[in-house]
Formats: C-alpha cells, sequence, structure tokens
C-alpha cells in the first residue's frame, strides 16, 4: 500500500527521487502518465496492467471515454528506478503538470502522484477546505 506525502526535487536532467518506502513497489519497473487535476500518476507495471486493461474495456463510441483513453495512455512512458533511487520524468511530463524543480510525491493507495509543490498545496487547501462537503458526498456513496 503506498501511502504518505513527500517532498522532492527534480534535479537540471529532469530525475526526481522516489521515496525509499515506495521504491519496492517499482522494482519490475513502472509506467509514468499524465494524472488528474495537473498531477502525474507513477504507478507499478503490474497496476498499470490492471488500469489499462479497466481503460481498453472503456466503449469507443463514448468521447469521454475515449479522451481519457487517449489522456492516460498517449502520456504514458516506461520508467525504471535508477541505482540511487531516481526516475526520470520527460519533460512533457514535467510542461503538463507544471513541474519546474519543487514536487510533492504522494501515495495514494495503488499509484503514486507527483505534483508541482504549488500546486499541491492550492488543491489540499481547497480540498481540507471542503471535506465536510466531500465527506458528505461520499456518505451518500456509502464511503462514509
Amino acid at each position: 500500500m503506498l501511502i504518505g506525502e513527500f517532498q522532492h526535487t527534480v534535479d537540471t536532467k529532469g530525475r526526481m527521487a522516489v521515496p525509499v518506502k515506495f521504491r519496492t513497489h517499482l522494482i519490475k519497473g513502472a509506467v509514468i502518465t499524465r494524472g488528474l487535476e495537473r498531477s502525474l500518476f507513477l504507478i507499478s507495471n503490474a497496476e498499470w496492467k490492471i488500469l489499462a486493461e479497466k481503460l481498453s474495456a472503456l466503449p469507443l463510441s463514448q468521447a469521454n471515454s475515449r479522451a481519457f483513453a487517449r489522456l492516460m495512455f498517449a502520456g504514458a512512458t516506461d520508467v525504471r528506478v535508477d541505482g540511487q533511487g531516481r526516475v526520470l520524468v520527460p519533460d512533457y511530463l514535467r510542461k503538463y503538470a507544471g513541474i519546474t524543480k519543487d514536487v510533492v510525491v504522494a501515495g495514494i493507495y495503488s499509484r503514486i502522484e507527483i505534483w508541482d509543490r504549488a500546486t499541491w498545496e492550492a488543491y489540499k487547501g481547497t480540498t481540507e477546505k471542503n471535506s465536510d462537503e466531500i465527506a458528505e458526498k461520499l456518505s451518500n456513496l456509502g464511503m462514509i
């Protein structure tokens, strides 16, 4: 299970250290792709296979299904954790997420999200401010 929030930096070559507690999940390789809310998703190969099968099963006749599959698949690239525990975040993904240097790496159960630090702080502030409303909506789904 991937949980926790960590602050890191991206070097001039686009490499980012993966938190030590997440590295074992990525030993057999991983995929990095566009995420939601201008984040990036870093997903182990095993979890990527599950997600890719679900995306592939979406109906081609629905524009939203096609758009979401394109967002995820076209932006995806294979990555490996190097000997120093880093992954290379491609330039086009850094641009998508607005990442220049400071990032937040968040464990979200089965995936890792990578955020520009300022974007994360703004998102987190809004979410925390609206947490009561969010919890109420989730209670209607039987989640809480």
